[in-house]
């Protein structure tokens, strides 16, 4: 059966039959999170070529960073230095990196170029390395490692900064946990390779390579560009004040804010029982497997990493969904039972192995520190002096970790000083869980 058509209207031929006119999808150029959209929060996209410059910043100043690790004290040896010398030295790069971590907060805080703040750093601690193999006598030692520590003290809160300003608080745990991940590679790409140097060429050659490393780091920052990264500390949208953030007095601005103090006591708690427990097990390895104790104690500092450098950014997503006090309770929980096993556990072998609990402790922390003084900063524009403030609160707990293990080790033996250490971290794990509060904000409706 034929329906006759209207009239005015003709059939049309086969051939000039309408089609859909074919468009290609067009290419993604940003990333950003399903998850982070579906919350309707302050999402930021971020081009794939920051991304990319983020990543190869975090690793190369991890390798940058790896020159001052241990090293420095083979590099002094060599030199026929004293140990009283050698000591007093890295004494004088602790109490800086101690004291210099609100002032190098406050910095970044008042500069107006993330950017050129964390290239600054980069370039005066490879200056640093150079002034070591170059002129290794004991003034130039001094002043470099001084400076090493302070431009360390700008360095860390800038690659935070920078990181949250480029995509947003919503993926900051995310883009925490990739840094942590690229930085672990770093260190042990960084760790293998300045090895091979020192061993065959020599151990200023280490210096040497730390400088020039200097170059490829700021090749990676030149990546990240300047106008994707926002400020970190913009007011949030639920807030009825004004648009501007309240600027009070970074004392006071620490000290009224109690979340903050409660998680500066924990971790302080946390670093003051986790410090000791690897040179308490380099001493253990020492006694127990004296010609295998090297290979033993290299697998100690790598095992952490591996788990860090996997993890790291799983950790950062678990962040966003679960929330920040889930996972710090579960790193504050690894660091008791680590201590533990250590206590009662005399196979070499086996002490590498529980040392994996020091990479799940890594990683949440890796994420976690800049991450909850992101959240119980914003929108006080004291992110950067409040994460100076946190790490000052960590070194305390490290410097005291030694002694305090020493004299338990000395005088109670060892299996008591770690039963000693891992009650300090049982207490820090209480702490946290009685009065830490979650610091994720709800998602917006």
């Amino acid at each position: 059966m034929t329906v006759p058509l209207p009239k005015g209207r003709r059939a049309l031929r086969p051939r000039e039959v309408a089609r859909p006119e074919f468009r290609p999808r067009p290419t993604p150029r940003r990333e950003v999170s399903a998850d982070a959209v579906a919350e309707g929060a302050d999402v930021k996209a971020i081009s794939r070529t920051s991304s990319r410059g983020l990543d190869g910043f975090a690793f190369f100043v991890a390798n940058l960073q790896t020159g001052f690790g241990p090293f420095l004290a083979v590099y002094f040896t060599q030199a026929k230095w004293t140990q009283s010398d050698i000591g007093f030295a890295l004494t004088i790069g602790s109490l800086v990196s101690l004291l210099g971590q609100v002032p190098g907060g406050a910095f970044v805080d008042a500069m107006r170029s993330l950017r050129f703040a964390a290239g600054f750093s980069v370039v005066a601690i490879a200056l640093s390395a150079f002034a070591l193999a170059l002129w290794p006598n004991f003034l130039i030692v001094i002043l470099a490692m001084a400076a090493h520590s302070a431009a360390s003290c700008i360095l860390t809160p800038a690659i935070a900064a920078i990181s949250i300003g480029l995509v947003g608080h919503a993926r900051a745990g995310e883009r925490l946990g990739r840094n942590a991940s690229f930085s672990a590679l770093g260190n042990a790409v960084a760790a293998a390779g300045m090895g091979a140097c020192g061993y065959y060429l020599s151990n200023d050659a280490v210096f040497y390579l730390t400088a020039f490393l200097m170059f490829p780091t700021l090749v990676a920052l030149s990546f990240i560009r300047a106008e994707e990264i926002g400020p970190v500390t913009v007011a949030s949208p639920v807030s009825n004040g004004p648009a501007e953030p309240k600027r009070e007095g970074a004392v006071r601005a620490l000290l009224t804010n109690r979340a903050l103090l409660c998680f500066g006591g924990c971790m302080t708690l946390f670093f003051l029982a986790n410090a000791a427990m690897l040179p308490l097990v380099g001493s253990m390895l020492t006694l127990r497997a004296s010609e295998t104790a090297t290979a033993l104690i290299a697998a100690c500092i790598v095992v952490p990493q591996v788990v860090l450098a996997l993890s790291g950014p799983a950790v950062g997503r678990a962040a966003e969904r679960w929330g920040r006090r889930p996972l710090l309770l579960i790193g504050f929980a690894a660091l008791p039972i680590r201590g533990l096993l250590f206590a009662y556990t005399d196979s070499p072998e086996l002490l590498v192995a529980i040392q994996v609990f020091d990479g799940v402790s890594a990683a949440v922390f890796g994420v976690m520190v800049p991450l909850v003084v992101s959240d119980v900063t914003r929108g006080t524009g004291r992110f950067n002096i409040a994460l100076g403030a946190v790490g000052t609160a960590m070194g305390i707990g490290a410097a005291l970790s030694t002694s305090l293990a020493g004299i338990m080790a000395d005088r109670l033996g060892s299996h008591s000083a770690f039963l000693g250490l891992a009650l300090v971290g049982l207490a820090g794990f209480v702490t946290l869980a009685l009065i830490m509060p979650e610091t994720r904000r709800a998602p917006t409706p």
